[in-house]
């Protein structure tokens, strides 16, 4: 039975691989930080528009672990774009209900940024309105490596090892596993994103670049979903 806005299911958890920022900055002849600071600028919106169809986790990959590799004077750029919206946004973000939650390493990140981060989650935890989980400074195969090597930290032994177990050591440990996956920018490819809980995520491809990404293309993405059968390597039983 479909709810209110014709959606057959919602997905409970729904991530979303936010790129295009430097391609739509450059089309419109800015520079690249441009494109970053209005990618971010749409997350709110996004995320209103989250609540409103009943999605419980929004996660957003902001900051990968290539993402060092670009120059400089963008790097600093984006931690700067982080720290700021931090401060801009998070009173309102915890009165509107929103418990932040971040995935990656931290202890790359500037100190003081840290700290940010660190108030925000604490300040945040007893939320329950939505989850908004930041990948930053996260990378899938890294989040493997590390979950493997505190399996061999703790002297666990490997028939011990199974599936439940190393969901035990990975960044989203408390979390299910996300049900959607959009990209924008209309890159075929999951580009290192979230490898182990993806397994059997559906993914919803579009063109748009992310600071164009609005609330009717997200309501596009939700209907797609919603008419789509999961079966997760399963089938009916045939007569």
């Amino acid at each position: 039975m479909a709810n209110e806005h014709g959606l057959a299911k919602v997905p409970y958890h729904l991530a979303i691989i936010m790129d295009g920022n430097g391609r739509w900055a450059r089309r419109r002849g800015l520079p690249r930080l441009a494109g970053h600071r209005a990618g971010t600028e749409n997350i709110r919106p996004v995320l209103e528009a989250c609540v409103e169809y009943g999605v419980k986790i929004l996660t957003i990959w902001a900051f990968s672990t290539e993402n060092w590799g670009r120059p400089k004077k963008e790097v600093r750029g984006l931690l700067r774009i982080l720290g700021d919206t931090i401060d801009r946004q998070l009173p309102e973000l915890h009165a509107n209900g929103v418990r932040l939650r971040h995935t990656g390493r931290l202890d790359r990140l500037p100190h003081r940024l840290q700290g940010k981060i660190r108030d925000a989650i604490a300040l945040t935890k007893n939320n329950e309105r939505i989850t908004l989980n930041v990948a930053f400074d996260y990378g899938g195969r890294a989040e493997i490596l590390q979950a493997v090597r505190r399996i061999i930290e703790d002297g666990i032994a490997p028939e011990q090892v199974d599936e439940a177990l190393f969901r035990r050591y990975l960044y989203t440990a408390d979390l299910p596993d996300p049900d959607l996956i959009i990209r924008t920018s209309g890159e075929f490819r999951t580009s290192n994103f979230m490898i182990w809980q993806a397994a059997y995520a559906e993914y919803y491809i579009t063109p748009t670049y992310w600071p164009d990404f609005g609330k009717e293309e997200l309501y596009q993405a939700l209907l797609d979903y919603s008419q789509r059968e999961r079966r997760f390597g399963l089938v009916e039983a045939q007569d």
